[in-house]
């Protein structure tokens, strides 16, 4: 139980850490000048359902795969959040097209970096935690 409740944790902090990053990216333009239109609104409803998403992704880290190699390990769980979001996230929930190029064509690069900063961070937050 405490694995899983430091991981659920550390997962809602990566949830913080990528919700962060996709916000300011947004604010600051950097979205826009790769031509993707991902600008979101900080706000309480938009970023709480993130936090407990990256919480139950964080649950990923209790797969003995890679224990040794934390960063290569959140590296590769990052992948799957990344999967369901272009596959299943944008094409069927948001209507955005497959991998969400109705958004813009570096869409699926940018998804991919913020799932990264989600995993790099939750794997400093079980990091400390240790």
């Amino acid at each position: 139980m405490n694995k899983a409740f430091i991981f659920f944790t550390a997962g809602c902090i990566g949830g913080l850490a990528n919700s962060l990053v996709v916000w300011q990216f947004g604010q600051l333009g950097i979205n826009a000048s790769f031509g993707v239109a991902i600008a979101p609104s900080l706000s309480p409803a938009w970023l709480y359902p993130r936090i407990v998403w990256g919480g139950l992704w964080g649950l990923l880290f209790l797969l003995p795969q890679w224990s040794s190699r934390l960063f290569l390990k959140a590296t590769i769980l990052s992948l799957l959040p990344s999967l369901v979001q272009l596959f299943i996230v944008f094409p069927l929930k948001a209507n955005k097209g497959v991998a969400g190029l109705e958004l813009g064509l570096y869409t699926p690069a940018l998804v991919l970096f913020f799932n990264w900063v989600w995993g790099i961070a939750s794997a400093i937050s079980i990091k400390i935690s240790r």
